[in-house]
């Protein structure tokens, strides 16, 4: 994870062209030009997970518009953002978004936009390729800058989760692995597709799968914690066990099961790791959620055959 702020101790057009330099390198060409004198400061936070770049941005008033046009050099990724606090006007084409907070807006790369603030303010961005969205060309179009509450709808399970990523982003890089970004993208093309009404194979069971994968990446970003449990799991999605139980089931997982090969999958990996070498291989068990090195060495053993200090000899 990256935590990159404007220099304090720099004059305003020193920061000013700082921040349009970081903000160019990790999204597209952007101008920036400041709404309230010179006094620019900001700061960026971001993290890699997968194909998915997870951005916390935090500016104060300002306009942002790409400095080239679209063609094909543009990069072939979409730009999800959502509005954590303050108000902004995204546009892009003929159409405009206005966001506040707990609503989102997806911007096409590979053209012109332009991004207005008229207050300090926070926003997650993610962006990602366009492939992983899996939504048609002509859905995608639709939706770009317009506004999408996560308020009502499928938005209600999706926002909990772009909140935890936004409060987690410092320590996404470790905990963060490709199945979240599946689900990340997964997740958000589903909301959008719901919002467009676009025509993709959709059944009754859809929310229950929303649900769950949601459910999946909550406790993927926890299973440091020896202390996650059916109960937090349930308790953080507002059903009951029974049904955390039954929507886990339909994936072929029991819930201490899934937790317990994840953590697992994670040590195999970190015992392999050389540049881990120095941490006891207790300290690695413990770093995934294991109790104790006697638990973490039985569980091991159970799973692979081998002793974790075994597998850290052979890898």
């Amino acid at each position: 994870m990256s935590s990159i702020t404007t220099p304090r101790a720099e004059n305003s057009a020193t920061r000013l062209e700082f921040w349009r330099d970081i903000v160019s390198r990790n999204f597209v060409p952007l101008e920036i030009v400041p709404r309230e004198g010179p006094d620019f400061h900001a700061q960026l936070r971001i993290a890699r997970v997968g194909e998915v770049r997870v951005s916390v941005v935090a500016t104060p008033p300002h306009t942002a518009r790409t400095r080239r046009p679209a063609g094909s050099d543009a990069s072939d990724h979409v730009k999800v953002s959502l509005q954590l606090t303050g108000h902004c006007v995204l546009t892009q084409g003929d159409h405009q978004a206005e966001l506040k907070p707990g609503e989102l807006a997806v911007y096409d790369t590979r053209r012109p936009y332009t991004l207005d603030t008229d207050r300090p303010g926070r926003s997650l961005a993610l962006m990602f390729p366009r492939a992983m969205l899996r939504l048609p060309e002509r859905e995608l179009a639709r939706v770009t800058a317009v506004s999408v509450s996560c308020r009502d709808g499928l938005g209600t399970v999706v926002r909990p989760f772009l909140y935890g990523l936004a409060r987690q982003v410092d320590e996404l890089e470790s905990l963060g692995t490709p199945r979240l970004a599946d689900n990340v993208a997964d997740l958000l093309g589903t909301l959008l597709a719901e919002h467009t009404g676009a025509d993709v194979a959709r059944g009754p069971d859809d929310g229950r799968e929303v649900l769950t994968r949601r459910i999946l990446a909550y406790m993927e970003q926890r299973l440091y914690d020896p202390e996650l449990a059916p109960e937090q799991i349930a308790s953080a999605h507002h059903i009951s066990r029974r049904y955390l139980y039954k929507l886990l089931a339909g994936h072929g997982y029991t819930v201490s099961g899934w937790i317990r090969e994840q953590r697992l999958a994670h040590c195999r990996r970190d015992l392999a790791d050389p540049a881990l070498a120095h941490l006891p291989v207790g300290a690695i068990g413990s770093r995934w959620g294991f109790p104790g090195p006697a638990h973490f060495s039985h569980a091991f053993r159970t799973a692979y055959g081998i002793s974790p200090s075994e597998a850290r000899g052979v890898r």
